[in-house]
């Protein structure tokens, strides 16, 4: 027997069906009715198996709509890419000089920060959907730029407008992933976006070795529009529609996105019930979200933030060849050897992040990225005091390998999760933009400092890299949560639990 409550089925109280059954029922015919009743249990028993179990696997339309979500994630990677198998024949061909093409190359993140802005309000506006595809319209016009490029100004227009893209995809992407997405599969699907940002920056560097960089530019287009052209046949977030007040399509955004035969009238209860509670507050914007009740929230999202990018990754990634280079290795042999590390390894962090928790694999993360910043600054070391110079090339290389290694295992895509899920949704687009701004700030500190730093001294750049990882050992241990295995309205009231009583 089931009620119909906004269009979900729920079945109605075992108990009250029990009582009805005792006193409407002869003594006589009792043993007959109790039969049924113990009957009509182990079908209730039995539909909340299936019902987990069904949480625990994807239906078909969560799968495809987190498949075009993270197409995003892919333009995110080409665009991060892009300079590195690029950076000698646009030097040559537009006669850039070194400080030329590092604006360049960091430009990009500074579009990204006027993206992250913007980020949070659009996706609160707009919709989550409608967010990545104004986003993907600044990628595609930004390619063109760079495509027909005659001179500097181009090419800085063009990677300008690719980083407003990628700065808002940035933010909307790992939240619309976690917002649809049920808590038991929640850290692996949104870890995909890290890994799809991995798969597009492995693939620019390669398909940059064999092709100019115009036509690179153009290869970039594709994946913009197939996500452009994708978005108008996947739901949007059934807890943004809630938010805004369209409570029949967020239970039926829910429902097609679990299945059509999994009960979701639990889990649109709990979204329902916190998004009321929430409503009664009014929307903090930037500055006030510096008050106690978002403290530990911000601290977690700002610090992560801010060690993953002062851990060096934008800076090896948007330079490798020339690291490589510097370290008396073959460009070619260089990438490939990271490119076949870094998308296992961001793979395998994918399949671990819901069975081993955030914490325990940020740690092994920042370890490992700790290490291979220690062994590349004693490679460039022992070339600076000329000993072991059949050694330090190698040296270098396997250092690099390690910290893309054990970067790609934690530190590159659980920031992003985190950051997902410890905002209550009615601060979370003002708390998005801002940790998202920050990021791409420190991105683009490092991304435009390093070359500086390398010709400085590239022994203290790596040894500076090696102890932001040691520190970010020290603040996972001390502050960053556990969220494994509980809901965004669990989490979010754990850690906001003041802002709640308000």
């Amino acid at each position: 027997m089931f009620v119909r409550n906004n269009n979900i089925q729920f079945p109605t109280s075992s108990f009250t069906h029990h009582h009805r059954m005792e006193s409407s029922t002869p003594l006589l015919f009792r043993g007959n009715a109790e039969s049924q009743q113990r009957e009509s249990d182990d079908d209730d028993g039995q539909k909340q198996k299936q019902n987990a179990n069904s949480s625990s696997i994807p239906s078909p339309t969560l799968t495809l709509t987190t498949l075009v979500a993270v197409f995003g994630s892919y333009v995110f990677g080409t665009a991060i890419g892009y300079s590195s198998p690029t950076q000698s024949r646009i030097m040559i061909d537009i006669n850039l000089g070194v400080a030329q093409f590092s604006i360049f190359g960091s430009i990009l993140t500074i579009g990204a920060m006027i993206g992250a802005v913007v980020s949070g309000t659009i996706a609160d506006y707009a919709g989550r959907r409608l967010a990545m595809g104004f986003s993907q319209l600044f990628c595609i016009l930004g390619w063109l730029a760079i495509t027909i490029a005659k001179n500097a100004w181009w090419l800085y227009i063009g990677r300008l407008l690719v980083g407003c893209g990628i700065g808002l995809l940035s933010y909307v992407v790992p939240v619309y992933i976690a917002e649809i997405t049920p808590k038991n599969l929640r850290g692996r699907f949104t870890a995909v976006h890290q890994l799809m940002i991995t798969c597009g920056m492995s693939l620019t560097y390669l398909i940059g070795a064999f092709v100019n960089w115009r036509t690179l530019a153009l290869i970039g287009i594709v994946p913009c529009l197939i996500q452009l052209l994708s978005l108008p046949f996947i739901p949007d977030s059934p807890r943004w529609l809630a938010k805004v007040g369209r409570l029949k399509e967020s239970d039926s955004s829910l429902q097609r996105l679990r299945g059509k035969n999994t009960d979701v009238y639990k889990e649109a209860n709990e979204i329902r019930d916190y998004t009321e509670a929430l409503q009664q507050q009014t929307e903090a914007s930037i500055i006030g979200l510096f008050q106690l009740q978002y403290l530990k929230s911000l601290t977690v999202g700002l610090g992560l933030m801010i060690l993953q990018q002062f851990g060096g990754i934008n800076g090896i990634v948007f330079y490798a060849n020339s690291i490589f280079t510097s370290a008396g290795l073959s460009e070619s042999i260089g990438t490939i050897a990271m490119v076949a590390v870094k998308i296992p390894m961001t793979t395998l962090g994918v399949f671990l992040l819901d069975k081993s928790g955030r914490r325990p694999l940020l740690l092994l993360s920042a370890v490992g990225s700790c290490l291979g910043c220690f062994l590349a600054a004693l490679s460039f070391f022992l070339q600076d005091i000329h000993k072991w110079k059949e050694v330090s090339p190698i040296l270098a290389l396997v250092g690099v390998l390690v910290y893309v290694g054990f970067y790609s295992l934690g530190m590159g895509a659980i920031p992003w999760v985190i950051m997902s899920e410890i905002f209550p949704i009615n601060v979370k687009g003002s708390a998005g933009s801002l940790v998202t701004l920050v990021n791409w700030l420190c991105s683009w500190i490092v991304s435009y400092a390093f070359n500086f730093l390398m010709t400085w001294s590239s022994t203290g750049t790596f040894l500076g890299f090696a102890v932001v990882c040691g520190f970010t050992i020290i603040f996972v241990a001390k502050l960053v949560p556990e969220t494994k295995g509980r809901t965004l309205e669990e989490i979010q009231a754990s850690l906001n639990s003041n802002s709640m009583k308000r």
